[in-house]
């Protein structure tokens, strides 16, 4: 059986080599939060890992796997062992930060949410997929980072909120040629003004950005600066997003990693201002 410190490790070298955005901010914490963080990321990616699986056969095939995942996630909650190398860092972070279980049922729903084709109708529907695949993300690592307040929790969903509506401005064009569409019926005008609809989110998304950056201050100190370079990392790439008039159709827009590390940098040297 694998050790809590191979565990640790096997879970950081996942962080590393796909965690993109995220990793760049866990570099700022103290190496105990850090190793937590990825071992939160490490569980993420293995779910996401399973939706996504071009092996895994047709969506019945992945619902199958991943509620095999949630079984599993049940068994190590009961003491029980489970198959992947990652569960010995996970439920140690878990159990060390005193992070609520029905968080990580909340990220398997959403992402089997995925697996479904229903139209979001509505802006409350579009909320609600983004509080299951963003905000129950930033309602456990604030646990990591550490809060006193119970005003922490609530900006933390509305941060995962604008961390997810920038996702999907980004992701607009991959996700149609998916077949998978994030803007609310109600929003997709009849003269096919698709970027008015993707200003209109554009709009929500800098709303919830400003509503949540309180939430800056009501962290532990020693992890502002990671939490205020992931929102930084995420509101320039929503500014790159309006600089380029929300054409998400002819290039990918993104953060070069440049850009990213002069964030870490300016975080680091609390240039936070």
């Amino acid at each position: 059986m694998i050790s809590t410190e191979e565990s640790y490790a096997r879970a950081e070298r996942i962080a590393r080599q796909r965690a993109r955005n995220f990793y760049y901010s866990f570099l700022l914490l103290p190496r105990e939060k850090r190793l937590a963080m990825c071992a939160i990321y490490a569980f993420m990616r293995e779910c996401d890992d399973l939706s996504d699986a071009e092996g895994m056969g047709g969506a019945a095939a992945r619902k199958t796997a991943l509620e095999k995942w949630r079984a599993d996630l049940d068994a190590v909650f009961a003491g029980q062992s489970a198959e992947s190398a990652i569960w010995p860092a996970f439920y140690d972070t878990v159990r060390r930060y005193g992070i609520p279980k029905r968080y990580f049922h909340e990220m398997i729903d959403g992402v089997e949410s995925d697996l479904d084709t229903r139209a979001i109708a509505t802006f409350d529907d579009l909320y609600r997929y983004c509080y299951h695949v963003a905000s129950v993300v930033g309602l456990t690592i604030i646990h990591i980072f550490g809060f006193e307040s119970e005003q922490a929790l609530v900006l933390a969903e509305k941060c995962g909120v604008a961390f997810q509506l920038t996702n999907i401005l980004r992701d607009v064009k991959e996700d149609s040629e998916s077949g998978r569409s994030y803007l609310p019926a109600y929003e997709q005008t009849g003269d096919g003004n698709v970027k008015a609809q993707l200003r209109s989110l554009g709009k929500r998304a800098e709303d919830y950005y400003r509503d949540s950056r309180p939430l800056l201050d009501l962290i532990h100190r020693d992890s502002r600066a990671s939490l205020w370079a992931l929102m930084e990392i995420y509101r320039r790439l929503l500014e790159k997003i309006e600089a380029a008039d929300y054409d998400v159709f002819s290039r990918r827009i993104r953060l070069s990693a440049f850009e990213k590390t002069g964030i870490v940098l300016r975080a680091w040297l609390g240039l936070t201002g």
